[in-house]
């Protein structure tokens, strides 16, 4: 059995990591992310997310009325002073499968990307490639990935921003062949909450810095201006991820998604009542609620607190 807790643990803590499970469980539910017989790599950065995901899939995995397999995946990119032993030996203590591939895509950045600009979009480019040669290798049907619900709203900025585009990171996405399918368990979980949870797990971190300092990058800029958002008004970040799955197509303007060139206008009993008219002389008022009847018959009652 797997000891998922640190030794010493909290109230607070077992309260944290059961909000987590359910948030990933939720999601793999709502999304139908992982299947009976279903074989899952699991992309393992080395970051608090990657390790985060792992404990919460080894937790499901314990729970599930569904079986499936985990082989946890890391790609050794040849970055310069990168701990190649930390991954390996945490896996080995969790008595786990794992894969470590080992393929030079730093050099590759380094050659292709002038200095000073940003390295991360042909990065995750080859990485991505990597990956989805090893799962097909290794017959995995899907590919979990680390994204959380703060990447996700923060790539809909990002889209937005620079892009001109109403997208973001869904939680399951085929990819373009069809041969692999990416999910996101923690898409319904909060950054805030993953990076209490990893802290308290003492979790052995790779920082993501390995290929040197990039102050110029957009997706820092936009969390900075989603956290600023959420000092303003706590709760805002989960609005907006909330409103990304309650899309309203009829109130956008895409054509190529709603039809309004077949709208016509609307006949007289199909008003919308937001835009009845009142006639003022029509009023009732008992001393609790003031009655008013519209133009087309409707009446409207304001009733007092």
């Amino acid at each position: 059995m797997i000891k998922h807790l640190p030794d010493q643990h909290s109230n607070n803590f077992i309260k944290l990591r059961n909000s987590l499970i359910s948030a990933t469980g939720k999601a793999i539910g709502d999304y139908n992310m992982i299947e009976d017989g279903d074989t899952v790599l699991v992309c393992m950065s080395g970051g608090k997310d990657s390790y985060t995901m792992l404990m919460m899939l080894l937790a499901l995995q314990e729970r599930a009325p569904i079986t499936f397999k985990i082989i946890a995946m890391n790609l050794d990119q040849k970055q310069p002073n990168f701990p190649a032993d930390i991954l390996p030996a945490y896996f080995e203590k969790l008595g786990i499968d794992y894969r470590i591939v080992e393929a030079d895509t730093y050099s590759v950045v380094k050659e292709k990307i002038p200095e000073g600009a940003t390295t991360c979009s042909l990065c995750s480019r080859l990485r991505r490639g990597i990956i989805y040669t090893t799962a097909k290798e290794l017959g995995a049907t899907k590919i979990a990935l680390g994204h959380h619900r703060d990447d996700i709203v923060e790539t809909l900025f990002l889209n937005m921003f620079f892009g001109a585009k109403l997208k973001a990171m869904p939680p399951k996405l085929a990819t373009n062949d069809k041969q692999n399918v990416v999910i996101r368990p923690l898409a319904y979980c909060a950054e805030k909450d993953i990076a209490s949870y990893a802290r308290q797990m003492g979790f052995p971190i790779i920082p993501c810095d390995l290929c040197g300092s990039q102050p110029n990058l957009q997706r820092q800029k936009v969390k900075d201006m989603l956290q600023a958002w959420e000092h303003e008004q706590p709760g805002r970040i989960n609005n907006i991820f909330r409103a990304i799955t309650n899309v309203e197509p009829s109130h956008l303007a895409d054509v190529e998604l709603y039809d309004f060139k077949s709208l016509s206008q609307a006949k007289k009993e199909d008003e919308d009542p937001m835009f009845d008219h009142i006639k003022f002389g029509d009023t009732t008022n008992d001393g609790n609620a003031l009655s008013l009847t519209s133009s087309n018959g409707r009446k409207i009652e304001f009733v007092r607190n």
